[in-house]
């Protein structure tokens, strides 16, 4: 009874003044990608949101199902066991749930040898006003 209690009030307290923001966690199927017109199609180099993709960049496509958690255009993420952060600058199609591609330029072997691992992936919702 404590406990449906104090969810009650936080989300109460929520409601009043807006959500307060934090780091988001979700393990996450993640595969590799790069920029060949095999794996995409005759535009290799341009993202959904309408980013130009170049070699070296830290980038991802998500499921949509991620986007609605928060994961949209130009976010941040870090992913478990790979250094840095990676934005979001491509969508993957509708038929995905819980998956990233990582984009890995035009290195295909690079691509294979990452293959499909389960990762947890990290991010940051903003603060709503």
């Amino acid at each position: 009874m404590k406990i449906r209690f104090y969810l009650l009030a936080a989300l109460a307290m929520t409601s009043l003044f807006g959500c307060s923001g934090g780091e988001q966690s979700l393990k996450v199927t993640a595969s590799a990608y790069t920029s060949s017109v095999g794996e995409t199609d005759d535009t290799p180099n341009l993202a959904a949101w309408g980013d130009t993709l170049k070699p070296g960049m830290k980038s991802i496509a998500v499921s949509r199902d991620l986007i609605e958690m928060g994961l949209t255009h130009n976010q941040e993420v870090r992913i478990e066991g790979l250094d840095g952060t990676y934005r979001v600058l491509d969508k993957m199609n509708k038929r995905w749930k819980k998956k990233i591609d990582i984009y890995m330029g035009e290195d295909v072997e690079k691509a294979r040898q990452w293959g499909k691992k389960e990762v947890v992936i990290y991010w940051t919702v903003e603060e709503e006003k």
